[in-house]
């Protein structure tokens, strides 16, 4: 993992494969839509992650082949109809142990690098 001098490899490099469980988590809370979870993303994490659409659908599209999250087309009384997406009891479960999984992870790396955890 090299940077440039903004640091955005080494960011996007250690997003890999956490876009999954942060799209779980979301969902956890209550359904959304895909800009909704852009938008809360950003928020949640003050700034620091900012998915892009050529990233957030097919990772939705990944996990709702794969039975972890569903979808469904509402209308709205405000603007156009939305796919909304919800996490499945499967979903929930994987995102349970995806969260050990990083907590573990992280404290391990942490140690690592002789941080205090």
């Amino acid at each position: 993992m090299f940077a440039d001098r903004s640091g955005k490899l080494a960011k996007l490099d250690m997003r890999t494969g956490s876009t999954a469980v942060m799209i779980l988590r979301l969902l956890a809370d209550k359904p959304m839509y895909g800009y909704q979870m852009v938008k809360e993303l950003q928020v949640r994490s003050e700034g620091y992650f900012d998915l892009e659409q050529g990233t957030l659908y097919p990772a939705l599209h990944r996990l709702e082949k794969d039975g972890l999250v569903h979808s469904k087309w509402e209308v709205v009384t405000d603007g156009p109809s939305r796919k909304y997406y919800y996490i499945t009891e499967t979903g929930q479960e994987t995102l349970e142990n995806s969260a050990r999984q990083w907590s573990d992870f992280s404290r391990h790396l942490l140690k690592l690098l002789d941080w205090t955890v």
